[in-house]
Formats: structure tokens, C-alpha cells, sequence
């Protein structure tokens, strides 16, 4: 038998998805029939899965040290698992290899990417300004990513151990394209993850991203439309209408910064979050994103390649905006977040003619 306490990380959960988390290996068959047997119990009565969990729930697994490590749950010492740094016990050696496997990669993405600059923290969430060139989320086994790198640097910090990963690990809750550049949220725990998911679900949370396009834009407007992915060309098309059940309605806002000779800084409202969704939109007005070879004009791009070394879109995503808030909330309500342009951002700037 053990005893597991529930903590602030993961609180805001069902029971049941709680269980498949810590049980790993179990089917829901079985965990179902324990919870009807009153093996596991929630705060000593008989539960149905369907419960929210709340710090300090007690949950308690009548099953043998085997079943729980057969099912890669963690047993440990004293029979109290509290989520905060419990050890464990050396009769779990394939689990404990596992954790530090783990562990050893989060380490890593810290150490090879270095303190990056941390526009926001509180005790739920991290907003942070990822550099071009990295990935949000590794496309594969041994990339190494933003993902990777906040859960090195929150370890780092003491916030989080190989233990408390076991059934919650902290992750970024939007997406940047690898070598789009700026604001990326991030979940410290369940309930920020899911405040932050809701935000982004309901639209009140508002992205502004910064670009060169090609051409000159002297008022802001707005595009509406649907786009259509090509996951195997990763490329996405427009559409005429909904018809096209594969289809998702976008829409991106727009407005002039800075006019030079032969283009313009413009700032872009991301109202939709899909992908490709502004290179798509401006290319289909006649103004591509500088950079951008996939959707964007070869000679254009090229001009700046050979001046600047530029290779790949200038995209920058440098304003977030939160709405109202109350409550545990409240300390972001209203706040406006900026994320500075990249230095070749500058450059361009200060070179360009007007």
C-alpha cells in the first residue's frame, strides 16, 4: 500500500487521468476495476475516476510494491508519495534509469542553450523569448528543444525534480515555427498550462508579431480566409471557402510600422493560430515576408541573403496581451508583454532607405 498526497502541480486533474500518469502501464480496464473494488481509494472513500483533484487529496493505492512497479508507478520510501522529491526505492531500477535518463536530457538542453532571456514568471507560468533557429518542441528523440530547456532550467531552480516529472511535466503551450523568434508561454503547472490553453482556446489572449514584407502597406487591414496543410509538403494552401472539411477558418490583422523603399516593417495580429497562417495571408496579398522562401519572392529574398545572411523568414512574435483577470489570477490581468527585436531586425532598420 502507499499513500500519495496531491500537490499545486497536479491539481486541476481527473482522478482516472491522474492514474494513467502514475501507473503508466496499467489499462483502463484495470484501473476502473480497482477504483470499483476500493483498491484505490480518494480521501478514503470509494471513487468513480471522475473526480478533480485538489492539493493535499489523499489517494491510496491498496496494491503491492510488484503491481505498482510493474505498472511504472514509483514506490517509495515510507510509503508516502508526495510528489516533491520522494526516492526511491532500489528494487525499481528500470524506473529510476528511466528518470534519469530523463532528467540527463533536461540537463543538457540547459546547459546548450544557456540562460535565455525570461520575460515573465510567476509560481504558474513562464513567458520567454526563444531565439531563431530553436525548436519549440523536438521533432524527434534526440532534438533537443525549448520544451527540453524549460524543464532543465526549472530543475535548476529546484522547482522540479526527476520525481515530480513522473506525473506532470511542465511544457510550452504555443508553438513557434524553429527559426521564428520571440514570446513562447509556458505551463509551470497543470493549472497554468490549463489557464494558458483556455486563454489561447477563447482568443482573449492577443499574439502581435513583427516582419518585413515585401512592397509598400500604408494602412492596416485585415484578411480572413481558410487554409488547407499539406502535412507532407509541410506547406499549406488557402481556400475559397469551408466546403473543404480538412479546412480552418484563419484570420490575421495587420498594420504599417515603418515604410521603406521597397518594403515594409509591419506588425501582425495572429486572431487564429494556425500554421504558416501569416506567411500564407501576406503572401497572398502581393507581400510576402522577407525571408521567406517557401511562400515569398526568390529575388527579393536573395538581395537580403547576400547583405545580411538572411535565410529563413523574419518572424518575430513580440507582444502578448492577457485580458481581465480576478482571483489567483489577477497579477496577470491586463499585462502587456514585449519581447525586443532580433539584432538583424536592426540592422535591416538602420541600412534600409526610406
Amino acid at each position: 500500500m502507499i499513500k500519495i498526497w496531491i500537490n499545486e502541480k497536479d491539481a486541476g486533474q481527473r482522478l482516472d487521468k491522474y492514474l494513467r500518469k502514475y501507473l503508466a502501464k496499467s489499462t483502463s480496464g484495470f484501473l476502473y476495476k480497482m477504483l470499483r473494488k476500493k483498491n484505490i481509494t480518494l480521501n478514503g472513500k470509494k471513487a468513480a475516476g471522475n473526480e478533480m483533484l485538489q492539493k493535499k487529496d489523499e489517494i491510496i493505492l491498496f496494491l503491492s510494491d510488484e503491481t505498482i512497479l510493474k505498472f511504472g508507478g514509483i514506490v517509495p520510501k515510507g510509503g508516502v508519495y508526495d510528489g516533491e522529491g520522494t526516492s526511491l526505492l532500489q528494487k525499481s531500477p528500470q524506473e529510476e534509469q528511466r528518470l534519469e535518463m530523463r532528467s540527463e536530457q533536461y540537463q543538457k538542453a540547459y546547459e546548450a542553450f544557456g540562460m535565455l532571456e525570461i520575460i515573465f514568471e510567476n509560481e504558474h507560468i513562464l513567458v520567454v523569448d526563444k531565439p531563431s533557429g530553436m525548436l519549440t518542441q523536438k521533432a524527434s528523440q534526440e532534438d533537443l528543444s525549448l520544451n527540453e530547456w524549460l524543464i532543465g532550467y526549472l530543475m535548476e531552480k529546484g522547482e522540479v525534480n526527476k520525481i515530480t516529472l513522473h506525473t506532470f511535466k511542465p511544457s510550452v503551450c504555443n508553438r513557434l515555427d524553429r527559426n521564428t523568434s520571440g514570446l513562447v508561454l509556458c505551463g509551470k503547472t497543470l493549472a497554468g498550462s490549463q489557464k494558458i490553453s483556455a486563454l489561447l482556446k477563447e482568443r482573449t489572449l492577443r499574439k502581435y508579431y513583427c516582419m518585413y514584407v515585401k512592397g509598400n502597406i500604408t494602412k492596416g487591414a485585415q484578411i480572413e480566409g481558410y487554409l488547407k496543410k499539406d502535412r507532407q509538403a509541410n506547406r499549406v494552401e488557402l481556400c475559397k471557402d469551408a466546403e473543404d472539411e480538412d479546412a480552418s477558418y484563419i484570420k490575421t490583422i495587420y498594420k504599417p510600422l515603418k515604410n521603406y523603399r521597397n518594403m515594409t516593417m509591419l506588425e501582425v495580429e495572429l486572431v487564429t493560430g494556425k500554421t504558416h497562417q501569416i506567411r500564407i495571408h501576406l503572401a497572398s496579398i502581393g507581400h510576402p515576408v522577407l525571408g521567406d522562401y517557401k511562400y515569398g519572392y526568390l529575388e527579393f529574398n536573395d538581395r537580403y541573403k547576400k547583405k545580411y545572411g538572411v535565410t529563413t523568414q523574419l518572424l518575430h512574435a513580440s507582444r502578448l496581451e492577457f485580458p481581465q483577470m480576478e482571483g489567483e489570477w489577477a497579477d496577470l490581468s491586463g499585462l502587456v508583454l514585449t519581447a525586443s527585436n532580433p539584432k538583424i531586425f536592426q540592422m535591416i532598420d538602420e541600412s534600409s532607405e526610406m
